[in-house]
């Protein structure tokens, strides 16, 4: 078992290294220029779309743009808002979430041209159900329809693979993760498996079981249902965490422009560990900021269209703008608050990492209680993940193997939720994360190919919007 982790890992080096950071960013960078900083300039209309000042109940589509923005939310607002931010500060410093902001400014137009097209380049059934995403925006928008054809067949592979690993088994282990903040130490007790692939306890064993069966009871209901769930679930648990975030910050409100401060400077001079001579090399700190930061809003790894080809209208670039309040909402916000009450309570310091290091920030600012928010935070954030990325498994699915596929993989699906709840976290992490690299590299090539198209649609968007052509939904 240890030389297939150490294996995976190396794969995990390599699709994860310079290359793929270098493509992601630049990505981001070239659609931001391309489409002339929409991020900037049409962030309030971005927000009067969610609000739903231009919904139209006769649109074609399953949910709402509102109900759309939920269920993607629900699949990025999790694990890395929690253990993904604090991983970032122990191992690359606190200058890695300056990186992170970077990765989530630019990821906005990655967001936006990836959900747009997928509005444009979407499958509507007879009985008007919709498939959408990348596997679709690959076969359908390029002009060369065998490479098209078959990089779409690519995606939709990895997606598959992915969504058992990301949106399936990780989310399923950091669910019990959560519970342990909360739930009795004998509850946690462990018998390990096949050299240490299962560890299995009380808690794996009964909430695995538990998720499992609310997953299902979710999924079985298609988008509709998902992305109902999700509307309920991610601005609840999102305003819960955010308000703890608030309590500890006004009461450390002395140390916020200290960490401020921090983050500035070793965003781009090496930080010396424990301020100890040997430093984390200025290479690492991008490098890990960047990583986590895509890792956190997912912007090019073409997840988050599936989910926003299904809003309810046949405007591409409006629903382009509300995709592009994802990275804003998701990194620039919950991940900056997490990031804050860690350094202004110094949790930092000391020698844990990931949700750890989380729930001991939110411990000594709320002493007692806070690291009963992470726990509660890790479940509900981890289980909505877990059904929004069933849906995008499923479309992968039903693209590469048709309709009659879907209740198979379902099946499936939920049957690997307790397999993840009592699996090794490493080995479910590292699979995680060589999918999701696999997945970004045939999207990004399509967005860069037809970035064109959206350019030339914003345009025409943009000026029938100040024209007024929209002022009767208003």
């Amino acid at each position: 078992m240890d030389r297939l982790i150490a294996l995976l890992d190396k794969i995990d080096g390599l699709v994860w290294g310079p290359a793929m950071i270098i493509l992601l960013v630049g990505t981001g960078i070239f659609l931001t220029i391309r489409l002339g900083l929409i991020q900037f300039r049409c962030l309030r209309h971005a927000v009067r779309c969610v609000q739903g000042k231009y919904d139209n109940p006769d649109d074609a589509g399953d949910v709402s743009h509102f109900r759309a923005l939920c269920a993607a939310l629900s699949a990025t607002i999790g694990t890395g808002n929690i253990a993904g931010v604090a991983t970032a500060i122990v191992v690359g410093g606190p200058g890695a979430v300056f990186w992170m902001w970077v990765t989530a400014v630019v990821g906005m137009a990655t967001k936006f041209t990836s959900c747009a097209l997928a509005v444009k380049y979407r499958q509507i059934h007879a009985d008007g159900s919709v498939s959408g995403g990348p596997m679709y925006i690959l076969s359908m928008g390029l002009k060369h329809k065998g490479l098209g054809r078959m990089l779409g067949g690519l995606f939709a592979l990895f997606g598959v693979l992915a969504s058992f690993g990301i949106g399936n088994m990780a989310q399923a282990n950091s669910v019990i993760g959560g519970l342990k903040y909360m739930l009795p130490a004998s509850w946690s007790e462990t018998q390990t498996f096949w050299g240490g692939a299962l560890t299995t306890s009380p808690v794996s064993l009964v909430g695995g079981l538990v998720l499992a069966t609310l997953v299902g009871l979710v999924i079985l209901g298609g988008i509709r249902r998902i992305a109902h769930v999700a509307s309920w679930i991610v601005p609840a648990m999102c305003i819960i965490y955010v308000t703890g975030c608030l309590f500890i910050l006004i009461s450390h409100h002395d140390k916020i422009g200290s960490a401020f401060a921090l983050i500035f400077k070793y965003a781009f001079t090496p930080y010396a560990v424990g301020g100890g001579a040997v430093g984390i090399a200025l290479r690492t700190t991008i490098s890990k900021g960047v990583a986590r930061g895509v890792f956190s809003n997912e912007s090019g790894l073409g997840s988050a269209p599936i989910a926003h080809a299904a809003a309810r209208t046949h405007e591409m670039v409006r629903e382009g703008m509300v995709a592009m309040l994802g990275p804003l909402i998701d990194t620039l916000i919950i991940c900056t608050m997490t990031a804050l009450t860690i350094l202004v309570t110094d949790a930092y310091k000391g020698d844990l990492d990931g949700a750890a290091l989380t729930a001991e920030a939110f411990n000594t600012g709320l002493p007692g209680w806070g690291h009963f928010i992470v726990g509660i935070s890790l479940a509900f954030f981890a289980y909505s993940t877990a059904i929004s990325w069933s849906y995008y498994g499923d479309r992968c699915a039903e693209y590469l193997f048709g309709g009659r596929a879907v209740p198979v993989y379902r099946v499936v699906f939920v049957c690997l939720i307790f397999v993840g709840a009592v699996s090794k976290l490493a080995l479910v992490w590292t699979i995680s994360d060589i999918f999701n690299a696999l997945m970004a590299i045939p999207n990004l090539i399509g967005l860069i190919i037809l970035s064109g198209v959206v350019a030339h649609e914003t345009r025409h968007y943009i000026k029938r919007l100040k024209d007024g052509a929209f002022d009767q939904t208003r």
